[in-house]
């Protein structure tokens, strides 16, 4: 069952000796700076928010999943359609995908589509809460990824996606560090 309050620890037990993992530690919302309080800090789905930032689509890469009954747990990265080596996100998220009718949990489960635009296109009925804000330092595999030094700062969050008053999706999220020069803004 689903949580109203997911935590770091929580959602990183669901890949357990993952060697990413960064290290975090949570802060309040007005800590967060621009950038990334633009970024994290609102009720929306991050896919949008992300492609409205980058002028650009991202598209989504499931590096693993597991799934038993009807929770589906996945930790993704979203790139640029126009720039797929330029990673812009990491998630991890668990799904309830019993509250999701079967069109929804299909294109989830597939994988080819972030799924922010899977409940979008689906008009399913969403409401997004941040439970916690974090600051990152990113550890050797998360910053490859990002193409930054290990140790580089970035935020996060945590949060709840509801379905009616129902937690169908629980969701950690970081934020590429986003340079002042990047070519992408």
């Amino acid at each position: 069952m689903l949580t109203t309050a997911p935590t770091f620890d929580h959602l990183y037990r669901l890949f357990p000796d993952s060697p990413d993992r960064p290290f975090a530690v949570e802060v309040r919302a007005h800590e967060v700076p621009e950038p990334y309080h633009k970024l994290l800090v609102h009720t929306h789905h991050m896919t949008v928010t992300v492609e409205e930032f980058y002028g650009s689509p991202v598209d989504v890469r499931v590096m693993s999943c597991r799934r038993g009954g009807n929770e589906y747990a996945r930790k993704i990265l979203l790139a640029l359609k126009e720039d797929p080596a330029y990673v812009v996100q990491f998630g991890l998220v668990r799904i309830d995908l019993g509250v999701c009718p079967d069109i929804v949990r299909n294109a989830i489960v597939e994988g080819k589509t972030p799924l922010g635009r899977v409940l979008i296109q689906h008009h399913m009925l969403r409401r997004i809460e941040p439970v916690a804000y974090l600051r990152v330092a990113l550890s050797s595999e998360m910053a490859e990824w990002f193409r930054v030094p290990a140790g580089t700062e970035t935020f996060g969050r945590l949060g709840v996606i509801y379905t009616g008053d129902q937690p169908a999706v629980e969701v950690l999220e970081i934020l590429a560090p986003v340079a002042r020069s990047s070519p992408h803004r």
